[in-house]
């Protein structure tokens, strides 16, 4: 806070007046609103965060929406270390709440409501190109492009965060193979821009009639689809399909003179990107409610899956059989709302006993986290889990770049150098650790919090060789120094053990 007043000192040259901290958002950002100390009615808005490379994706996102005409907050000032900085106050009135009597009436939104949505599905088509540049991307963080490893990463959420936490039974193999062709297909695109990443009625600010963006420092290349997707797709806002079809309509009449695009070739993609927002959905609400249990995301969970039986209906499920079967065994229940998944308490039982009775066997007031990480050959099979907690967390590193492919490396493993600096020099294999960090850290901090004290993670490749080794090797060491907890690795594949002490 002291930082914060500071800097609003620093560059205002005056004192401010009063400063009052605004309701959180799903970030570890705090917002302030900041009253001068003169007779002007001109607040602003100061930020603190936690991560400065975020911070400054944003600063610089800013500029470069402003020098296009954009309507993004101006960012005054930023302070040396890039951990609070200080915009403009846009308001209390976002485009989520200005669509409330839309939402209270299921979906039936009123005129001036419908218009306010295709002012901003029409701005988005220009913001995606308007962004579209090499020095734009250069800005972003944590990554300059959608990718593979980040597809596959969104895909996991669901499976692990969702199918895990509602107990729903499934081969995770025959799953794995459909997710990677969901992927081929995902990216197999011709459309890309600048893709928002958190396109939302929440992160839309009106101001004197006018619509402000948001929350754009996730932004980075990608394709066009998974914005217009994210917004219409929303599960809160119960937009009917009619409605939906009509924005999409809108959005490609404004990016038609931009892009030369096929409308009936976009929409099937866009059918595509869909399905993959409404599961990342779901692995969300599934962290965010059946693990955390919060009342919002569990209330917001039918609707989802609502979201997911129209998908169904519409055969975008097809080409992957065994997705396919498992979303028809989430949707099947009557009114489209599984029993174990319902907002009512008694109903909703399940699926907390369920969370409750995986983790529950793991607490011991009196002994600490043990974190037992694993890499492996997915030819010779997974690694058996003698803590009785089901096998915890398996990331495949197949996505990555093979060093077992070069003569040089088949004698050495991920724990040589010469290996780690040819995956590191690649770079697909950093990328893909900066996802199973965030996912690892969350988990092993709330195990932490709530006294568990047995945590799996395991690493597969082709031969459980180079890049699961390496995986597991790097993820135990970053565990080991940021929480200073006991560690235990095994490459399975290299007879080789090893406990990395509690600090």
């Amino acid at each position: 806070m002291d930082q914060l007043i500071q800097l609003y000192k620093q560059f205002f040259r005056k004192e401010p007046a009063d400063i009052k901290l605004l309701n959180g958002a799903g970030s570890n950002r705090k917002y302030y609103r900041i009253y001068p100390s003169d007779n002007s009615d001109e607040t602003i808005i100061g930020v603190i965060g936690t991560s400065a490379e975020e911070n400054k994706a944003f600063y610089n996102l800013a500029v470069l929406f402003g020098a296009r005409k954009l309507y993004v907050p101006a960012v005054y000032a930023i302070s040396d270390d890039a951990i609070c900085y200080l915009q403009e106050d846009l308001g209390d009135v976002s485009l989520f709440s200005f669509l409330s009597y839309g939402r209270e009436n299921d979906g039936e939104y009123d005129d001036a409501e419908a218009a306010a949505v295709e002012l901003v599905i029409r701005d988005l088509a220009h913001i995606q190109t308007l962004m579209d540049s090499p020095y734009v991307y250069k800005q972003c963080y944590p990554m300059e492009c959608m990718d593979r490893n980040s597809v596959m990463f969104d895909l996991n959420y669901f499976k692990y965060c969702f199918l895990k936490l509602n107990g729903t039974e499934f081969n995770e193999l025959k799953l794995q193979d459909d997710f990677e062709k969901l992927a081929d297909d995902l990216l197999n695109v011709d459309e890309y821009g600048f893709q928002y990443r958190d396109f939302q009625a929440r992160n839309v600010m009106l101001k004197e009639g006018k619509p402000f963006y948001i929350d754009f420092q996730g932004g980075r290349k990608g394709p066009l689809y998974y914005d217009l997707a994210s917004f219409l797709w929303q599960a809160s806002s119960k937009f009917s399909e009619k409605f939906r079809n009509q924005m999409v309509d809108a959005y490609i009449d404004e990016l038609s003179p931009i892009r030369k695009i096929n409308a009936e070739e976009f929409k099937n993609k866009l059918n595509l990107y869909v399905l993959f927002r409404t599961l990342q959905v779901l692995g969300a609400y599934g962290y965010r409610g059946l693990w955390e249990k919060k009342k919002h995301f569990i209330d917001s969970i039918p609707m989802a899956l609502k979201n997911l039986k129209d998908i169904l209906l519409k055969g975008t499920c097809n080409p992957y059989p065994y997705l396919k079967q498992i979303a028809e065994q989430l949707t099947i229940e009557v009114n489209d709302i599984p029993l174990s998944l319902s907002t009512d308490k008694t109903q909703n039982n399940q699926a907390k006993s369920l969370v409750d009775n995986d983790t529950n066997y793991l607490k011991r007031s009196d002994k600490p986290l043990v974190v037992r990480i694993f890499s492996f050959s997915y030819m010779k099979g997974l690694p058996q889990d003698d803590s009785g907690n089901g096998g915890g967390y398996v990331f495949d590193c197949r996505s990555t770049h093979n060093p077992g492919r070069y003569e040089q490396y088949k004698k050495i493993t991920g724990l040589d150098q010469p290996v780690i600096d040819f995956l590191e020099e690649d770079g697909e294999i950093l990328q893909f650790m900066e996802s199973v960090y965030k996912l690892a850290d969350f988990h092993v901090q709330r195990f932490i919090d709530r006294g568990f004290t047995n945590l799996m993670f395991s690493f597969g490749c082709t031969g459980g060789q180079h890049r699961s080794v390496y995986a597991a090797q790097h993820l135990a060491a970053h565990i080991n120094n940021k929480f200073g907890i006991e560690v235990r690795v095994c490459h399975q594949e290299q007879n080789i053990s090893q406990i990395l002490e509690a600090k």
